[in-house]
């Protein structure tokens, strides 16, 4: 079952394969898993979203017709279930009581400091790797999902246009601007040159 594609696999659940569809939720479950936690932000709500994923994969798989690879109909269900999301947390006035606090809310005289660590001090303690992806949440939404699919995911842009819904031309300066912003906003971890 595993050397099959995932569109054959898909099929094979159609016809009442079980173990063709576990196939699938083995193959995605941390990519999928991985695009919906960076998405939502939130672990319990991407677990939410990672279910609802699936659900909505069962009630349409005879929707599925092949014009696009199976990983792409996936990712457009999950992209739109974040969309949803995201819609109906703008119109909530509150946090939600459900979602968790930050552990280390500091004030913000703590968090500004007088003198930048440096990039060995950043890298020795994690740190790059957090302002990496502090950086890439505060990509605006459009910006962020291009990056992400194209970054950890690997599509082409040709497929994440498929994704998205917009021109492969769209997708490209999205990429490109999500790149300069997250340029920008690590500048400071580039070591000095010397002359």
């Amino acid at each position: 079952m595993s050397d099959l594609c995932d569109e054959l696999l898909l099929a094979a659940y159609r016809e009442g394969d079980s173990r063709a569809f576990e196939t699938l939720l083995v193959r995605y479950r941390g990519p999928i898993f991985n695009f919906l936690l960076r998405s939502a932000r939130d672990r319990g709500r991407a677990e939410e979203l990672y279910q609802d994923v699936w659900m909505k994969v069962i009630e349409r798989c005879d929707d599925f017709r092949g014009d696009a690879k199976f990983a792409t109909w996936l990712y457009t269900i999950a992209r739109n279930l974040c969309i949803d999301h995201q819609r109906k947390m703008k119109f909530r006035g509150h946090a939600s009581l459900d979602a968790p606090q930050p552990q280390s809310a500091r004030p913000v005289g703590e968090r500004v400091a007088s003198f930048a660590p440096s990039t060995e001090e950043l890298a020795s303690g994690g740190l790059v790797r957090e302002r990496i992806a502090h950086a890439v949440e505060e990509l605006p939404d459009e910006q962020r999902e291009v990056f992400l699919l194209r970054q950890l995911q690997g599509f082409a842009f040709r497929e994440i246009a498929g994704v998205v819904g917009a021109p492969v031309n769209t997708v490209k300066s999205r990429m490109r601007y999500a790149l300069e912003h997250l340029q920008h906003a690590l500048s400071d971890l580039k070591e000095p040159h010397e002359l």
